[in-house]
């Protein structure tokens, strides 16, 4: 960087780290913290700059930052020293005090001003501190940047004790068209780069950090930016998708690879033979994903078609022996998911039962045939409670666990549930067996289908809350950052079926008999509702992804409601509620009367009727006993909605009770019986919800 920068101008401050390929799937997640870390850098150094742009391909992190200031901004400094009394002795000489802060700062004390504070007149320097330069606070900037990339599994090369993900081999730090002199990982800075390994193999000289992106696609044959590069190859197969009138399938997951394996992406199509289309197509799919990054193609007909389109990192002169050479790769991998297939076809589904014995499911909790016998009652009890068809429901949990141990699934992890579906299928079981043996693993993700049918319903919830039951017996519960059995993604999965499907079950009562089915477990009731509560608290991240706020999940929390369908339908009718009018009124009449209540050595009686002598609290009385006859009907049907709806007309009459009645009264019978009143008001509200809980923000 230039030296006098007195007056110099913003300019772009370009950062490259380049290294050998990186993993695929990390590269958004370290070009990002990259950027974040030299962005908190500079905003801490108290630098102004515009755009933060993070760039990155396999071979390279990088990051542009526009118009960042050629140096700090100068700032005011005030140092306080002693007190004017304690700096000079009765002479007026200065003391040591006065001496010594003085030769702290590096002057006389004759040049120290007297300060005004709260604390009196004290001895003080004011003075402007020139800002540091831009190109001195990088290196330190960058370094701390670097070192917290979030890299899980770093590695040496050759006689360096560097560490990082991959090897690197150059770091290019230019301002404007200034190289910044630094040291990161080992590596000095420079204004080289490298183009792309094979059609630009030689370094690139930059001249200026805004030529950066220019000067990588040409000569270089890198598109540095990973969202254009990402539009290319969606472009591109898509394209070639359209020459073959076929529609390509790309898959947010597979892209992002895609996108982080190649700098310069040329989309080719190549086939394979049709009669590999007699294989299940999800397992050629799996193959040609997972071991090829290959799109795959359907027809009009929704079909797999014998093609696929690969991404090239190359732009070749004879893209047909790129092509071929593709094809010749997938022949065998195909090959062998055809080979899986036929071995597993050869002997029934339910003649891998025995196998599972020999699985563990977890050490503690037995093999994967013990688990399928636990599942298999807990199944039943819940077909029984849903409708389902009790004897499917029980061969669809005896067989819930064999494809696990067919080679296709042992192959292709990602095929368990759809392999049980197809292998069931071709030995003649019963079409709701084959369905539920995918469907017990819906939902897989969130937003994802629940199980469309019953009896995958049943099979669904009872695989999910014996393995709830059984590890929180064992003491494994998950924590915020450890979570190995999903026991999270399985207890939302839960919800998600029992509210979208509106099946009444009661959780409490299920995960009483799962915990029932374990010979290793306490099934005493406190893991029980342990479990329970686990499983009520994950509402919480639903009412919020719905708009609702956190005092209605606790309203509703607070009630003990073990069934989720109806946990689902009260958090929407005290949503509704909550903006209401009258809401926030009876909240705080709520809240007042929970704190009083609370204070009573014993509960209140019934109401006395002959009791009630202000006009107050006898109007209060008829009010709630109408709304109680008016409400009964509507929560026995669950209609929450309409029964808030009529107790919001309640607010007059506790708004007059309270402004009109003393209810701790020196009458001992008065006071009691107006106790009850309020403790019949209360629990009016709390057949719903506590809505004291809506006052708590």
């Amino acid at each position: 960087m230039a030296s006098d920068t007195s007056t110099a101008s913003a300019q772009t401050l370009l950062i490259e780290l380049g290294c050998e390929e990186l993993p695929p799937l990390a590269l958004a997640g370290l070009v990002d913290a990259l950027a974040t870390g030299i962005r908190g850098g500079l905003e801490e150094a108290g630098l102004h700059f515009g755009e933060v742009l993070p760039w990155a391909t396999p071979r390279r992190l990088a990051v542009q930052i526009t118009r960042l200031d050629p140096r700090q901004p100068d700032r005011d400094v005030e140092r306080l020293g002693p007190a004017v009394a304690a700096a000079f002795d009765k002479a007026g000489h200065p003391t040591r005090a006065a001496s010594g802060f003085a030769g702290s700062l590096g002057i006389e004390v004759s040049e120290l001003s007297r300060i005004d504070t709260d604390k009196g007149e004290r001895l003080g320097h004011r003075y402007t501190q020139p800002g540091e330069t831009t190109a001195a606070l990088l290196p330190e900037i960058l370094r701390r940047a670097v070192d917290a990339l979030p890299v899980p599994k770093r590695m040496r090369w050759g006689a360096s004790r560097v560490e990082f993900s991959r090897p690197v081999h150059w770091l290019v730090a230019l301002y404007g068209s200034e190289v910044v002199p630094c040291e990161v990982l080992g590596l000095s800075a420079d204004r080289l780069t490298r183009g792309h390994r094979f059609h630009c193999p030689q370094s690139i000289t930059l001249d200026h950090a805004d030529d950066y992106l220019a000067q990588l696609e040409s000569p270089g044959y890198v598109i540095a930016d990973m969202f254009r590069r990402r539009d290319m190859i969606i472009e591109q197969v898509r394209g070639q998708a359209r020459e073959l009138g076929a529609t390509a399938v790309i898959e947010e997951e597979l892209l992002d690879e895609v996108v982080g394996l190649v700098e310069w992406p040329v989309a080719l199509t190549g086939r394979f033979d049709e009669r590999f289309l007699a294989v299940p197509r999800e397992c050629l799919i799996s193959s040609m994903q997972a071991n090829q990054k290959y799109f795959h193609l359907l027809d009009a007909d929704n079909n797999l078609m014998p093609a696929f389109i690969t991404v090239s990192n190359i732009e070749s002169r004879d893209p047909q022996q790129v092509i071929e050479g593709n094809e010749r790769v997938i022949r065998p991998r195909l090959a062998d998911a055809a080979f899986f297939y036929d071995t597993d076809r050869s002997r029934p589904l339910a003649s891998r039962i025995e196998q599972l014995a020999s699985v563990v499911f977890q050490k503690e909790l037995g093999t994967m045939a013990d688990k399928s016998a636990r599942v298999s009652v807990l199944a039943r009890a819940i077909a029984e409670r849903i409708g389902a068809d009790t004897a499917n429901t029980e061969r669809a949990a005896e067989l819930s666990r064999c494809d696990l141990v067919t080679e296709m699934v042992l192959e292709f992890p990602e095929l368990q549930g759809v392999m049980g579906m197809y292998y069931a299928r071709l030995d003649g079981e019963d079409d709701a067996v084959a369905d539920a043996l995918y469907q017990q693993y819906l939902p897989r993700f969130a937003g994802d289908d629940i199980p469309a049918a019953a009896t995958g319903q049943a099979l669904a919830i009872a695989d999910r809350l014996d393995t709830l039951i059984g590890i929180f017996g064992i003491g494994q519960r998950p924590t915020g950052t450890r979570d190995p059995f999903a026991l999270r993604r399985a207890a939302i999965g839960v919800l998600a079926i029992t509210v979208g499907a509106e099946l009444d079950l009661d959780l409490r009562e299920l995960l009483g008999l799962a915990a029932q089915q374990h010979d290793r477990i306490d099934a005493a009731a406190p893991l029980v509702d342990e479990v329970l509560d686990y499983m009520l608290d994950r509402f919480r991240s639903r009412a919020t992804d719905a708009g609702m706020s956190a005092e209605t999940f606790l309203a509703v929390r607070a009630r003990p409601v073990s069934h989720p369908f109806d946990f689902e339908r009260r958090l929407h009718a005290v949503h509704a509620f909550s903006h209401r009018d009258e809401a926030q009124a009876l909240a705080a009449a709520n809240k007042r009367v929970a704190n009083i209540l609370a204070k009573q050595d014993e509960a209140p009686a019934d109401v006395d009727r002959a009791r009630l002598v202000e006009p107050a609290e006898r109007a209060l009385f008829e009010a709630i006993e109408g709304k109680r006859a008016e409400t009964a009907p509507l929560i026995a049907n669950r209609d929450y909605a309409s029964a808030l709806d009529a107790l919001a007309e309640l607010k007059a009459p506790v708004d007059a009770f309270f402004d009109d009645v003393m209810v701790m009264s020196d009458d001992d019978a008065l006071r009691r019986n107006r106790l009850a009143l309020l403790a019949g008001l209360q629990g009016l509200f709390l057949e719903v919800a506590d809505i004291a809980q809506l006052g708590q923000s």
